[in-house]
């Protein structure tokens, strides 16, 4: 396992981005949460949608569902968002030695989980040709790439039964 290993884990895929929830950058940077998001609101400049964004309320209940927890501390506020270059950012405006030496940490995180993604995109590409190679020539073999096919899909997450008194 690599050190940046936990980090990736906590890499979500939001609005066809990946993106790092602000509590874990905050904590990654060593600094309160309502720090780093005071220091992006007098920097408002610096972050473009596209570096960092709040979420909706729709895009939080997922989260929360995802990580099936009833609540995020009562929290007021949704939270904020940041891409790889956010990330990189929100360690230049809070200019702390931590900071800057953790936006490595989480670039590398970002690089290994793109290195991971377009892996499996070359296996599918690879998986593509070789079929095409093979045609309807051997049916045994075409099970085993369907099966290698279906192994490079990413795995989806399971429903999960609501807690507590649902209504339908």
């Amino acid at each position: 396992m690599q050190p940046h290993e936990p980090l990736v884990r906590q890499i979500l895929q939001l609005r066809g981005q990946r993106v790092i929830l602000d509590q874990h950058l905050a904590q990654l940077y060593g600094v309160p949460t309502k720090r780093l998001n005071e220091q992006v609101r007098r920097n408002v400049q610096r972050f473009p949608q596209e570096f960092a964004f709040v979420l909706t309320n729709q895009e939080v209940a997922v989260l929360k569902s995802h990580f099936a927890t009833s609540s995020w501390g009562g929290k007021r506020k949704p939270p904020r968002v940041f891409t790889e270059h956010g990330a990189i950012m929100a360690a230049t405006v809070l200019n702390s030695p931590r900071a800057i030496e953790m936006s490595v940490y989480v670039v590398r995180a970002f690089v290994q989980l793109r290195d991971a993604l377009s892996a499996n995109a070359e296996i599918a590409k690879r998986l593509d040709q070789l079929q095409r190679k093979v045609g309807a020539h051997d049916h045994a073999i075409l099970e085993i790439l369907q099966a290698l096919r279906h192994l490079t899909q990413p795995a989806e997450a399971p429903k999960r039964r609501r807690i507590g008194f649902v209504q339908d």
